[in-house]
């Protein structure tokens, strides 16, 4: 009989913590126990991938009617109904949390819907006082969204928030640069939304491909969103009902003095920006990044080492310098995306369970930016590239066939980025619409190591966006 309740004790129950213990459980005969706080599918599920995605779907209805007219379509009495929305996104994000509470159940693990800490080394601790031991423990508690250290902040919202809103703003201010800002500037100007972006960086995505970059930033100003780089928050408060006109030339700092006792606990906000631009809006959006979730959690009270973000760090096998305690997913700060956590945990049972060590490949992983158009990316940009060893670039942007007949002026780009010594495809890099799902196929190509040559013997699918990626015979330029 073992010395331990569990062999295994999860702490968080997202997509690799839920992944890992049922895989132990079922696969592997462990007894497994998972604690989760909160709702059973993570920021992925809940929060994040699935309700935006959703939301990305939903917004890039809006110019359907408008290009439909130039094929003979006539959807002008249209319109978008947020409750309707809102109701049936929160029905799926319920019927997939299910999902995964099943999954779990049929897998044999018992799952304890309470907060964990760790008390010892194999020793868990629920906030009800109750304690377990585990022969392993696994930590999979994820990250969170945090707010800017200013005045005020807690007025504004942040990514988590978006998707419980009663009703939509008329207007919005959307703080940051990253893919979170762009996806939600993108999602909310489709759905009728004004949206006003800063960020204080001279263009947004960045380490991204720059070219990719540049043009994701000209397509959203194209849709509306009055994105300002260079430019970041500085005071903020609740709008009192004075006079706004002239609100956007700059204006005294003595007008953001601290709330009054009788200051508006609610409604449109007032904002200054460092350029001295004075506006109102209806909501403000931080999306300034990510923190993971390792706040009392008693993990360096045991020994395990936390990095300067709060991450916990680990070594290629997800383990902790406590031999009994591991980690997995955006709680290490490692590639915070869901499938790479999935992985990571898959990886984690081969190691521990099965007695095959499989250290975690964080190599040549395909991603994808929901923005309007979208970002599909694997492998080197050109600006790494370029530091790392001569590179031949091939690329080319246009207008594709579905918008050009409808006179739009949106347009894609298809780049790829080649070593000029071994051949081999360093980097893809896609915007157009559907490049999430373009650049999963592209990714096999390039994880594969195909060379350029590889990607020109490839026949082309005509006529699509895509043929481009396999018709590019010249280089537009070397480094």
């Amino acid at each position: 009989m073992s010395e331990f309740d569990y062999d295994l004790f999860v702490i968080g129950g997202g997509s690799g913590g839920v992944r890992a213990a049922r895989v132990a459980a079922g696969e592997a005969g462990a007894k497994v126990a998972l604690a989760e706080h909160d709702r059973y599918g993570g920021t992925c599920v809940i929060r994040g991938c699935v309700p935006k995605k959703l939301m990305v779907f939903a917004s890039s209805y809006a110019t359907i009617p408008d290009e439909s007219t130039a094929y003979g379509w006539d959807l002008r009495n249209y319109g978008f109904t947020w409750d309707k929305f809102a109701g049936r996104m929160r029905e799926e994000l319920d019927r997939l949390e299910q999902i995964y509470r099943n999954l779990l159940s049929g897998s044999g693990v018992e799952t304890f819907d309470t907060r964990a800490r760790i008390k010892d080394a194999h020793t868990v601790e629920l906030a009800n006082g109750d304690t377990y031991t585990a022969k392993h423990i696994l930590v999979a508690t994820g990250g969170r969204p945090v707010r800017p250290d200013m005045p005020n902040a807690d007025m504004g919202i942040v990514s988590d928030d978006i998707f419980h809103l009663e009703t939509l703003p008329k207007s919005i201010l959307i703080i940051g640069g990253g893919y979170i800002a762009c996806e939600f500037a993108c999602i909310l100007a489709g759905l009728g939304v004004e949206v006003t972006q800063y960020y204080r960086g001279a263009q947004i995505l960045r380490g991204f491909d720059d070219e990719a970059r540049g043009l994701i930033a000209e397509s959203m100003r194209e849709m509306g969103v009055d994105l300002h780089t260079g430019s970041n928050i500085v005071e903020m408060e609740r709008y009192r009902g004075e006079d706004t006109d002239g609100m956007e030339a700059p204006m005294e700092a003595k007008q953001f003095a601290q709330p009054a006792e009788d200051a508006p606990k609610e409604g449109p906000l007032k904002v200054k920006a460092t350029n001295g631009r004075i506006k109102v809006f209806d909501q403000v959006l931080f999306a300034t990044g990510r923190k993971p979730n390792t706040e009392d959690m008693g993990l360096e009270e045991v020994g395990v080492t936390l990095g300067r973000n709060g991450e916990i760090e680990v070594d290629e096998y997800s383990q902790t310098k406590v031999p009994s305690i591991y980690a997995i997913g955006d709680v290490t700060d490692r590639v915070n995306l869901t499938p790479v956590a999935i992985r990571e945990g898959m990886a984690f049972v081969e190691t521990v369970f099965k007695g095959n060590p499989t250290p975690v490949d964080h190599e040549l992983i395909p991603s994808a930016v929901f923005t309007q158009p979208e970002l599909g990316t694997v492998g080197m940009t050109e600006e790494e590239a370029r530091d790392q060893e001569g590179v031949e670039v091939y690329c080319t942007s246009f207008r594709p066939m579905q918008t050009a007949f409808a006179e739009k002026p949106h347009r894609v780009l298809m780049k790829l980025i080649v070593s000029t010594e071994s051949r081999r495809v360093l980097g893809c890099h896609i915007v157009a619409p559907g490049a999430g799902e373009m650049i999963q196929m592209a990714g096999i190509a390039v994880k594969m190591g195909a060379t350029k040559e590889d990607f020109d013997r490839t026949v082309a699918v005509h006529p699509t966006m895509s043929e481009e990626i396999v018709t590019m015979r010249k280089p537009m330029r070397t480094a």
